[in-house]
């Protein structure tokens, strides 16, 4: 009886695209920014590199007091790479791109930003705010944009920071924000 139910716990866990069949969970942060908090599962077994290198700019830090810095409704939210005065942080070396993983670009979802390197990302991210299937692998240029986790809890927050009044500075800062919206933390839910 035991086996069966586990057996159906993995069909429904891989339907979901969760990993929860070996029992192990999903590392989960708590982003709070200054329209309100947003609950991220992290996919570590899809995405071990993006993961591990998003932890470990949240636990050192890096992201509190950043800014969305690009929000454009029906698309998405980026983050995670400038103060609010706008001034870029220095990063660490850039990490692969596993777009490769199977994660689709939906609504809720985050990604790795890069440039048009295709192993260009760093520390910044983007929130889906629609499903953008133009940034599945292989496009829009051959390489994908790397999925590495979802919203389970603040959407609505989400909805509200690309909702926002935006002003385009210079080729840098599109849709910015007119009132900048920080990230005041990112932790990692024990």
């Amino acid at each position: 009886m035991l086996k069966k139910l586990l057996s159906a716990l993995a069909v429904v866990c891989l339907l979901a695209g969760i990993a929860c069949a070996e029992g192990k969970k999903n590392p989960t942060v708590v982003m709070e920014t200054t329209l309100g908090s947003i609950k991220i599962e992290l996919f570590e077994k899809e995405a071990p590199i993006s993961v591990k290198n998003f932890l470990e700019y949240a636990a050192s830090g890096f992201y509190n007091d950043t800014i969305f810095h690009r929000v454009i409704p029906g698309f998405m939210a980026q983050g995670g790479g400038f103060t609010a005065d706008r001034k870029q942080k220095p990063t660490r070396s850039p990490i692969k791109n596993e777009a490769a993983n199977g994660l689709k670009n939906d609504r809720g979802t985050l990604a790795m930003a890069r440039t048009s390197a295709p192993d260009s990302a760093t520390a910044q991210f983007f929130i889906n705010v629609v499903n953008n299937n133009g940034l599945n692998r292989p496009n829009p240029d051959g390489a994908g944009y790397a999925v590495f986790g979802r919203v389970t809890e603040g959407m609505d927050v989400v909805d509200k920071i690309v909702s926002a009044r935006t002003q385009n500075l210079n080729m840098v800062f599109q849709n910015l924000p007119e009132t900048p919206i920080l990230i005041k933390s990112v932790k990692t839910v024990k």
